[in-house]
């Protein structure tokens, strides 16, 4: 039945338009929006991470929004699985609109993945002071020992992918390139069409939407969001604790700074997230399409 579907993928910096974009063709052509954002897959956090609201929602159908606990860490391996069930359970006939800002989302979903298992914070911390004190041929050796291919892979010894090598393998007892070897198949690959585009504003426009949003999300129960977040005692590591928004909102509720800091902060934050995924998009995705908005 794959053969029939046609697919739309939108991605983008944040603020950029994004989901108000997928839900007009999602209006249009009685399609399904599908989130493609790894924070907006959280609960509790609806206005901090900026998920469509239950008015917009009601207009279309939307899946795989606030559907994930905040205790949970979500990988991009589960999302990949609820990502299946959703095209499994949506009439062919139906386009299929996936949007979102984690570009890893849309790599995976067009090119297969790895699924990789999660490396513990404090064996990765673990490696990280370990290779500290040597020198990057020293490194490169270290790695020689764990991880033959993937040390033959780095051209320098880059502290974040030796890292990676190193803890996934004390972890798991495999190497990093032997989990490389089992790319899973494009979940795409039998589908009739697939649109792409990245929407990519004027950076003084996406500036100044970020620059609004925040305040707005300030006053529209974003601090609401943050005391019931904080409230269910989760630990700082969680990628939920790592939102925008949260410490900055956080640390104006301990009395560490001003209301108008924690937004300058947050948005500040933003703005700098901003620029690093139209970075990866402009590398990773330079072949789509761009629009304004």
């Amino acid at each position: 039945m794959t053969g029939r579907r046609r697919a739309v993928l939108i991605a983008g910096p944040t603020a950029s338009g994004k989901s108000a974009l997928a839900l007009g063709l999602a209006q249009a052509g009685d399609g399904v929006v599908i989130n493609a954002d790894a924070m907006q897959i959280y609960d509790t956090l609806q206005v901090v991470t900026a998920r469509p609201s239950e008015a917009d929602m009601a207009l279309a159908e939307h899946r795989l929004y606030g559907t994930v606990p905040a205790a949970v860490r979500f990988s991009t391996g589960q999302w990949l699985a609820a990502v299946r069930a959703v095209i499994e359970s949506v009439d062919p006939a139906r386009p299929l609109i996936f949007v979102g800002g984690t570009g890893l989302y849309f790599d995976a979903l067009l090119n297969g993945f790895a699924d990789i298992p999660e490396v513990p914070a404090a064996l990765a911390l673990e490696v990280q002071q370990e290779i500290q004190a040597l020198d990057g041929e020293q490194r490169l050796a270290l790695l020689r020992r764990e991880d033959p291919v993937a040390a033959a892979r780095l051209k320098v010894a880059d502290p974040q992918r030796l890292t990676r090598a190193l803890a996934v393998k004390r972890a798991t007892g495999r190497t990093l390139s032997s989990f490389q070897q089992e790319l899973s198949a494009s979940m795409l690959a039998d589908f009739l069409s697939i649109d792409r585009m990245v929407l990519d504003p004027d950076r003084d426009v996406l500036r100044a939407r970020i620059g609004d949003r925040f305040e707005q999300m300030f006053a529209g129960g974003a601090v609401e969001e943050v005391r019931a977040l904080r409230a269910l005692n989760l630990d700082p590591s969680l990628p939920v604790m790592k939102a925008i928004g949260v410490r900055e909102i956080g640390d104006w509720l301990d009395g560490v700074i001003g209301r108008d800091e924690a937004i300058a902060l947050a948005t500040i934050a933003t703005q700098q997230y901003a620029k690093r995924q139209r970075t990866w998009f402009r590398n990773r995705f330079g072949d789509w399409p761009r629009r304004a908005a």
